[in-house]
């Protein structure tokens, strides 16, 4: 356990015991359900205005009914619980998400679908009432539009677009050409498509030859109402056939503009093979063009500031003071799970440091960095990283012991320039920093979805040391008020549980940690029922964090003790502890599994072993099967988008650098590890019964894994079922899939452990 995590949570619930009254009688609450889990609010991220007095966000409401998901744009007085004004919806009246301010604070840039495909937009904004005037539509580009930006000196605002690089030309025959050719697609009989390199289809889409563009268009007075002072013709400033920005699931840009305006900084990759290479590099690019200039002027402007690195490098951004751009960077080629490093690129003397490898020091910040943003004096990075089952903020001073440690409490890894925010446990993400220097940030546990909170400096009073004295306890950064959670009422309503975590010692004699979730009104004198889960990644993690996808509550809300295990292989316990399951799939991840479900069967004595059901994704779906022909002690399995054949699954991805890293070669390189760790091979053995579950839209892991599955299990005669999806892709998004996900899968598993 953490240390300093744990003082902090005793501390805060002590303050909080102190200072709350509880009501006399709580309302009866009932278990979660999936229509509950409709309901909340997806809350995106902060964005703090200009002054200092607001902050806009997005928030997305589900409508089971009519099977969809629309965002709306909300606003808070950045005062929250001081204020007594609560978050309200902006612009009720037009979807709208990812909010951007103007510099001036007079207007925002939003994304919405209103008049069909996505567009930029923009919302003229008074700053005293808090209210929107007027929106104005800014883009109509048949490519649509996204990823909007406004440039710091207000006169640009980029957006990013899928275009044709054939097309790249003058800008106004460059929209006309592309707009030309898209209409010729859609009316055409004739759908065939033609490859001629990898790549040619990602995640859950067909490229269809199009490339991802980075574009500005230019705000020619930028305190003028926007009516008729904006220069129509948007300018490309990435032509080629790259992409540019690269390909993202979501998380922080991978763009960024200079706070003079005049340049960005984007990231792309140019490797040769795109499909087995994670070698993406940050490029820079002037943002101001003469009118007459053309594409093949731009490559001469362009630089390549992370050539010596042969791995990824991304998400710049620049200080303030526009002297560096700090980013993200891995230092070996084609593995997608290195570890994520915080680098600093000084733009004067274009030496690179590597924050995070800090000499003399007894042991490195040995975490992946998440999100970060600079301080406003450019001084600190404020940054998140997972550890151990959750995220917390971290800070780092340009500055060696510009705050003394005790300031910060304990932190196993800290040190002169690293120290942790004394926040309670969950998952941080998202930061921003606000005018007068407040940390603002999303945070989720695994009892709460997405909210907003606040933290400013100050000293936190009324509580005990860990000598048990009380008094003021010196922390840089006081809790306030988070803004008031927009699924409180939700909530408020139902029984959830928080996860309980447990440690065991696994394969190569490691520390291994997993997690138990109990089901409402629990009573430790009943026997449960298991779902034990398999998380996907093989490099990701379960933890203090929500889920709509695979959400431990809705699983054990039917009365299930849930069981998670973050084997070797997953995230937040070292890079040492994830790379132990290159090359070992069904190795020690499977000893972990076991070890650790055999643990819990030990001590907790609430648990029929008798009665427990495997079930996992991706690599959670690849392990369910490898369960399959390694062990009989479940009573049934779910494999949901599981590879079933390592060699067919090499043949049918779109990036092919995961299995090549994973597998240590190709399938012709080395093709003893892949018969070694395919499922398939122990299909004799296959016994339990299994849900096989799949998406047609799946290009990470191809439905014909699913099949090959089902094909097996129905000629062996093993009982079996399969749930397959026409219209998604690795994950299942859409309102009414998931509620049909959901009921299936917890079908089959009643199905055969509540006999």
């Amino acid at each position: 356990m953490r240390v300093r995590s744990f003082v902090v949570r005793i501390l805060l619930a002590s303050f909080l015991a102190a200072h709350l009254v509880l009501p006399a009688a709580a309302q009866a609450k009932h278990p979660f359900t999936f229509e509950d889990m409709m309901k909340l609010k997806r809350v995106g991220e902060p964005v703090p205005s200009p002054d200092g007095k607001w902050v806009l966000f997005s928030a997305v409401d589900v409508d089971l009914a009519a099977n969809k998901k629309t965002s709306h744009i909300w606003i808070v007085p950045l005062a929250g619980g001081t204020s007594n004004e609560k978050e309200r919806m902006l612009i009720a009246d037009q979807d709208g998400d990812r909010p951007r301010w103007a510099p001036d604070g007079k207007r925002f840039a939003f994304i919405s679908n209103k008049e069909g495909g996505s567009q930029v937009w923009i919302a003229e904004f008074d700053g005293a009432a808090g209210a929107v005037s007027g929106v104005h539509k800014l883009t109509s580009i048949v490519a649509e539009a996204g990823g909007e930006l406004w440039s710091p000196d207000g006169k640009n605002i980029l957006f990013t677009s899928d275009v044709y690089p054939e097309c790249d030309g003058v800008p106004a025959a460059e929209l006309e050409c592309n707009t030309r050719k898209l209409k010729e697609a859609a009316q055409s009989k004739v759908k065939a498509l033609i490859f001629d390199h990898l790549l040619y289809r990602h995640w859950n889409a067909y490229k269809e030859g199009k490339r991802s563009h980075i574009f500005v268009v230019r705000m020619i007075a930028p305190n003028e109402v926007i009516g008729g002072a904006i220069d129509p013709t948007p300018r490309d400033l990435t032509p080629g056939d790259y992409d540019a920005p690269v390909f993202s699931l979501g998380g922080q840009d991978n763009y960024a503009f200079s706070p003079d305006g005049q340049e960005i900084c984007y990231t792309s990759n140019h490797d040769r093979v795109e499909a087995a290479s994670t070698n993406n590099d940050l490029w820079t690019v002037p943002v101001n063009w003469p009118e007459n200039a053309t594409p093949a002027e731009v490559p001469a402007k362009t630089r390549n500031i992370t050539a010596d690195n042969p791995a990824s490098d991304s998400t710049p951004l620049y200080s303030p003071d526009g002297k560096y751009i700090a980013y993200r960077a891995q230092q070996r080629p084609g593995y997608e799970s290195d570890r994520f490093r915080l680098m600093l690129y000084d733009r004067k003397t274009e030496k690179k440091r590597d924050l995070i490898e800090i000499e003399n020091a007894d042991e490195d910040f040995d975490r992946w960095v998440a999100s970060f943003v600079w301080s406003l004096d450019s001084q600190e990075i404020f940054f998140a990283a997972e550890d151990m089952g959750e995220q917390p903020i971290y800070v780092f001073d340009l500055q060696p012991n510009k705050h003394p440690l005790r300031d910060y409490g304990e932190c196993r890894m800290c040190n002169k320039e690293i120290h942790e925010l004394p926040f309670t446990g969950g998952y941080y993400d998202d930061i921003a920093v606000s005018k007068d220097g407040s940390v603002l940030f999303t945070r989720m546990t695994a009892m709460s979805p997405t909210g907003i909170g606040r933290r400013g400096p100050g000293r936190l009073c009324g509580l005990h040391d860990k000598q048990g004295n009380s008094g003021c306890v010196e922390l840089p950064f006081l809790p306030r008020p988070d803004v008031e959670s927009i699924n409180k009422e939700v909530l408020s309503q139902v029984a959830i549980s928080p996860p309980e975590p447990f440690w065991f010692t696994g394969a190569h004699g490691d520390k291994v940690e997993g997690f138990l979730v109990k089901p409402p009104n629990f009573d430790p004198r009943k026997k449960y029922p298991v779902k034990f889960l398999i998380h996907g990644g093989p490099e990701g993690a379960w933890g203090d964090d929500w889920s709509y996808r695979w959400n431990p509550q809705l699983f054990a809300a039917n009365g299930y003790v849930v069981i998670m295990i973050n084997f070797h292989g997953s995230t937040g316990y070292g890079q040492k502890f994830i790379d132990v399951i290159n090359g070992d799939w069904g190795g020690a991840p499977f000893e972990d599994l076991m070890k650790g479900l055999d643990y819990a069967e030990k001590h907790y004595e609430f648990i029929d072993k008798d009665r427990e059901c495997a079930l996992g994704a991706s690599y959670g779906g690849y392990m369910a099967n490898w369960l399959l022909g390694h062990t009989d002690r479940f009573k049934c399995i779910v494999s949901h988008d599981g590879m079933f054949n390592p060699i067919s699954a090499w043949g049918t991805t779109e990036e092919l650098w995961f299995n090549n890293w994973e597998f240590k070669g190709t399938p012709y390189t080395n093709p003893e590890i892949y018969e070694k760790w395919a499922p398939r091979s122990a299909a004799k053995n296959f016994k339990t019964p299994t849900l096989v579950v799949h998406g047609q839209l799946d290009y990470r892991l191809d439905v014909s894994e699913g099949f090959q599955l089902f094909t097996t299990l129905q000629t062996m005669g093993v009982p079996s079922k399969m749930l397959y999806f026409p219209d998604e892709g690795h994950w299942v998004l859409k309102p009414q899939n998931s509620q049909l996900w959901y009921k299936t899968v917890n079908d089959w598993v009643d199905q055969w452990t509540k006999k």
